[in-house]
C-alpha cells in the first residue's frame, strides 16, 4: 500500500512540477498572439493544460502525499516545512490558473505580468521540497524557535 502510494504520489508531483514550469512558457509564448487562429490555440493549449492535466496532477500529489502521511506515520519536521513549500508551490499554480482565466477572457485587453516570474518562484520551490525529501535532514531545532505554547497540548479534544 505504501508503495503504491509512493509511486502515485511521486509521478502526479512530477507531471504537476512539469506543468508548473511549461505553463508560464506557454503563456510567455502566446501573449503576443494577434490573429484569431493564433489567440485560439493559445486559449484551447493553455486552458486545457490547467484544467486537465496540471489541477487533477496538483489534487492527486496532494491527496496521495496526505495519504503517506497517515499510513506512513511521518511526523518529522522537514515533514512540515516541505508542506510550507508545497503550499507555496499552490500559490503560484492558483497565480497561473488567474493569468490564463484573465488572458483568456479578457478579449485581447488584458495587459498580463510577465509570466516566467512564476518560474522564478516555483523552481526555488521544487528544488527545496526535493531537497528536504531526499535529505530528510534534522530539523528539530525549528521547533526551539517556536513560542513553548505551541509545542504544548492544549487539552482540548479533536
Amino acid at each position: 500500500m505504501i508503495a503504491l502510494l509512493k509511486f502515485l504520489h511521486i509521478s502526479a508531483l512530477l507531471c504537476w512540477c512539469a506543468a508548473l514550469i511549461a505553463l508560464p512558457l506557454l503563456l510567455h509564448h502566446y501573449r503576443g498572439a494577434r490573429s484569431q487562429s493564433r489567440f485560439t490555440e493559445f486559449r484551447l493549449i493553455t486552458h486545457t493544460g490547467y484544467i486537465a492535466f496540471a489541477t487533477p496532477a496538483a489534487v492527486i500529489a496532494i491527496a496521495a502525499g496526505t495519504a503517506l502521511i497517515f499510513v506512513a506515520e511521518v511526523r518529522a519536521e522537514w515533514l512540515w516545512v516541505k508542506l510550507i513549500f508545497v503550499c507555496g508551490m499552490t500559490l503560484v499554480h492558483a497565480w497561473i490558473g488567474h493569468l490564463i482565466l484573465r488572458s483568456g477572457e479578457g478579449e485581447g485587453r488584458y495587459r498580463m505580468p510577465p509570466p516566467l516570474i512564476a518560474i522564478a518562484f516555483v523552481v526555488p520551490q521544487i528544488a527545496v521540497v526535493l531537497w528536504l525529501v531526499l535529505n530528510k535532514p534534522d530539523l528539530a531545532w525549528i521547533a526551539g524557535l517556536l513560542p513553548a505554547i505551541m509545542m504544548e497540548p492544549q487539552g482540548g479534544s479533536l
